[in-house]
């Protein structure tokens, strides 16, 4: 609208000044004409019109210029008051988006920062506690504190247990590596998931006599398809059983329920344990997130499980999620779109 506007003053203060020119060189030498006075003032009053106009345009600017310096040097909270001006305006609008977007990037960028020292922190705890646990017993064998055979054997046993939970992490911490690098080999192929399913679960059946816990499992006998990469698939039905057998072991079952919806094939895995509370649902799937409840890391886990399973199930393009009832009921599904569906 300002363009506009200038744009008309221009033109009639070339009208004026050509019309005053133009009456000028018409009239006797030295001789005025009637209006020479309005018409000259007129042009002034444009003249001056314009300047305004140029200085409220460079204050404008001086002060966009201002809210970028600010939004620079950290202040993102800035924005910038839209006028009158429609081309000023898009701009001003693309510049308060820009900000918007730096504002956001910052936030991401302190929140990352912030996981990643809470990561480091609890890597660092986790490993150094099993492999303290086994410098002290390896000292003992080696010390012959223990005494009998028997005692050798049951420390034998424990660095052997403290080793393999030292070395699942090591291999979460290099899995969740290779996710956030891209680097997780995808090969896509024709699965039953039914079938991987009922593996996944005959590869825990020990561990379910171990915890005490029953086998409610709802199986389909028909093949049900789909696309995705076999061992992903294993890694993140297994996570799941394993997060499962672990937290809700209390609830004395273990339940593994697939259906079909939406061209998704569903996988529920269930317990009934103490279940997650409302707060610690939304950060149940960060990286070693530690909650105030009973369903925190257990003796042996990693905390980057159900991560490293929702990472690999968004490859595979499904879904992975939650939903607790605190006591009663907690159900983690993984859904699959339906290899039908998704070749048709």
């Amino acid at each position: 609208m300002i363009r506009d506007r200038i744009i008309m003053l221009i033109f009639f203060q070339i009208l004026l000044l050509t019309g005053t020119i133009m009456a000028s060189l018409l009239q006797p030498s030295g001789a005025g004409f009637p209006g020479q006075h309005l018409l000259l003032a007129a042009a002034i009053g444009i003249g001056l019109a314009l300047l305004g106009q140029q200085l409220r345009y460079r204050s404008k600017m001086k002060e966009i210029c201002t809210a970028l310096i600010r939004a620079v040097q950290g202040n993102v909270n800035t924005r910038i008051l839209a006028k009158e001006d429609r081309l000023l305006n898009d701009v001003i609008f693309k510049i308060n988006e820009l900000i918007e977007q730096l504002s956001k990037l910052q936030v991401r960028t302190v929140r990352s920062e912030a996981a990643r020292k809470s990561l480091l922190a609890n890597i660092s705890h986790d490993i150094r506690t099993p492999l303290t646990s086994i410098i002290g017993y390896v000292d003992a064998i080696k010390d012959d504190l223990g005494g009998t055979r028997d005692r050798h054997q049951q420390y034998v046993e424990i660095v052997a247990e403290k080793s393999a939970v030292l070395k699942a992490l090591i291999d979460n911490i290099f899995q969740l590596a290779k996710l956030d690098a891209d680097e997780m080999p995808i090969t896509t192929e024709r699965l039953d998931l039914a079938e991987i399913t009922r593996e996944a679960v005959i590869l825990f059946m020990a561990k379910l006599a171990q915890y005490g816990m029953k086998l409610d499992a709802e199986i389909p006998d028909a093949p049900c398809y789909v696309d995705a990469d076999s061992i992903s698939t294993q890694r993140i039905l297994a996570n799941l059983i394993q997060n499962a057998i672990q937290h809700g072991s209390s609830g004395g079952v273990l339940g593994i329920r697939m259906s079909s919806s939406g061209g998704s094939w569903n996988v529920e895995i269930w317990d009934c344990g103490t279940g997650i509370s409302s707060a610690d649902l939304e950060h149940i799937f960060d990286r070693m997130y530690r909650s105030d409840g009973s369903r925190k890391q257990w003796n042996g886990g990693s905390g980057l499980g159900l991560a490293i399973a929702k990472g690999l199930a968004d490859k595979n393009g499904g879904h992975l999620t939650v939903a607790s009832d605190p006591g009663r009921l907690t159900v983690f599904t993984l859904s699959l779109p339906a290899a039908e569906l998704r070749n048709s």
